[in-house]
């Protein structure tokens, strides 16, 4: 056994006998008689071989040994802040992490740490990616992994922005599904409760009949075309029937009748209309609402 992988095993026992990380003190101490370049050959042999992990607690690094469960992928040519900020990103997983809670972690200063991200950035070792829920903040997590839906905003979002006319068209293509299905099953010449569970069908029929429409650019899922069902049965075009096993059928429905226009006169709900005259501050000439609605 060479003299480095000796030292190795002194610091491995040292690291046993203090679960909670022994720090560079720890180790002075206890190996006084090992020049303090051998020993740090010996500590980064044991980071890079994954015997150790390397952590910071205030302004002091901590070597603890590694949970064998826990396998870290940060690569060996990377220097120890940097294998630092790569397992707390990694900890972070599809979610990310924001860079605060990095700095929190590492307890490093804000430009030491942003251009230790950087430094991963360009090694393509992580990634920035924002996030739906906050535009101006970012997560970072580790390059190779797709962020999660929570981070995106799934199907819906193209560069955090909604695409509503998408979701508009995926509406009307679901609800057009729905309704010849309603329409074959009423020329079946079956009964009417033949011709209801006719009428009826699973996501997986509704995600068939998109795909095979092609008019979406992007790949969706069962629940990327289920949260387009629920916004159908939310207009009240359709239905939604539980299953025994857990699941839900569609089907449509017929639409009440439209309400007519003097229903639908912002007037009803207008607050102020008691106050409302053919002259004074409040008429129905002046009024915006009205305006809006008639526009």
């Amino acid at each position: 056994m060479d003299e480095i992988s000796t030292i190795g095993f002194q610091i491995i026992s040292l690291a046993k006998d203090k679960p909670e990380g022994i720090n560079n003190d720890d180790l002075s101490e206890s190996l006084q008689a090992v020049p303090p370049e051998k020993r740090v050959q010996a500590l980064n042999k044991l980071l890079l071989d994954g015997v150790l992990e390397i952590l910071k607690k205030g302004n002091t690094l901590i070597y603890r040994m590694k949970d064998p469960g826990k396998k870290s992928s940060a690569p060996k040519d990377i220097d120890n802040e940097e294998r630092v900020i790569y397992n707390i990103v990694e900890e972070g997983g599809n979610k990310g992490i924001w860079i605060r809670d990095i700095r929190v972690k590492s307890n490093l200063v804000m430009t030491q740490l942003n251009k230790v991200l950087k430094q991963l950035e360009n090694k393509k070792l992580i990634k920035a990616v924002k996030s739906v829920n906050a535009s101006k903040k970012k997560v970072y997590m580790l390059y190779n992994l797709e962020p999660d839906r929570s981070i995106t905003g799934g199907a819906w979002y193209q560069d955090q922005d909604f695409e509503a006319e998408f979701v508009d068209v995926l509406n009307q293509q679901c609800l057009r599904f729905l309704r010849m299905k309603r329409d074959s099953a009423r020329t079946s010449g079956e009964g009417p409760l033949a011709v209801q569970k006719l009428s009826e069908c699973s996501v997986a029929d509704v995600h068939r009949f998109i795909s095979d429409l092609g008019i979406s650019k992007i790949s969706l899922d069962e629940d990327d075309l289920e949260t387009i069902l629920k916004t159908v049965v939310y207009d009240g075009k359709a239905e939604r029937i539980a299953q025994i096993n857990g699941g839900f059928l569609y089907r449509a429905i017929e639409t009440p009748i439209a309400a007519p226009g003097l229903v639908q006169m912002p007037c009803g709900i207008c607050p102020v209309i008691k106050n409302c005259a053919d002259c004074g501050e409040i008429t129905p000439k002046l009024c915006t609402y009205i305006s809006e609605w008639l526009d």
